[in-house]
């Protein structure tokens, strides 16, 4: 059976001390995803590189980034021109964080900075009704813990959009729009190590906030059941029953 091709659109790069331990954030995914180089296309969208056409890749995982959606960049304008097509023509999406944001931005949704600042490290996150029957994240734990690090926020879901993940900080965890594009505004792709590197070097924003680092540190942990959006991804690309 043919394995299927998963572009990664790669919307910018980790710390530079993450990098060198962890890799970035296309390897991230890509070991979330648990599939092999060859199955794998990256498309650095910061490079200009030729986004492909409908049709040549099984489904598309949109990465994170340190820019911010509401920047308009080039880039990322170029992404978001290319994903209305690619939705509309049922290639399954999954859009993470910045993805997730610029997915619902692309198809008529409304991003901009959330109004309570940064989530930041481990939280809960729950499932809403419409996730019971939903074809990614249906048979996951009603709540489970995942990693997060966000300042904006999808405020305003795209027309026709299901909100399928909450928890107190964010009401748009994840959605789904039509039969094949996901966003989930969490990290599915973080270890419990990536996690931490964030929040050490982040240490000076979170003070900022108010909030103690080392309470934030304390939190983390393994986010198995996040870990199984990217799995369960590639097993509907694999399954190809939604792509037509």
């Amino acid at each position: 059976m043919k394995q299927p091709t998963i572009l990664i659109v790669k919307t910018g790069d980790t710390f530079a001390d993450l990098i060198s331990s962890y890799g970035n954030f296309e390897d991230w995914i890509r070991h979330g995803l648990g599939v092999g180089k060859e199955q794998v296309r990256v498309v650095n969208a910061l490079a200009f590189e030729p986004l492909p056409e409908p049709g040549t890749f099984d489904g598309a995982v949109i990465a994170g980034s340190h820019a911010m959606v509401t920047q308009n960049l080039d880039w990322s304008l170029a992404v978001e021109a290319w994903l209305a097509p690619v939705v509309t023509a049922g290639v399954p999406v999954l859009g993470i964080c910045y993805g997730h944001q610029l997915l619902a931005k692309a198809m008529g949704g409304k991003v901009d900075f959330h109004p309570g600042g940064l989530e930041i490290g481990t939280t809960p996150i729950t499932l809403t009704a419409d996730a019971l029957s939903d074809p990614l994240l249906q048979g996951l734990p009603p709540v489970f813990n995942a990693h997060t690090c966000h300042s904006q926020t999808v405020l305003t879901l795209p027309p026709g959009a299901v909100n399928l993940a909450e928890n107190s900080h964010e009401p748009h965890h994840a959605f789904r729009l039509g039969h094949a594009a996901w966003g989930v505004q969490f990290h599915p792709e973080y270890t419990h190590a990536i996690m931490a590197g964030y929040i050490h070097s982040m240490s000076p924003v979170i003070q900022a906030l108010g909030k103690d680092p080392a309470q934030v540190q304390k939190q983390v942990t393994d986010t198995p059941e996040a870990g199984q959006v990217l799995v369960r991804f590639v097993a509907l690309c694999n399954n190809g029953h939604m792509a037509h």
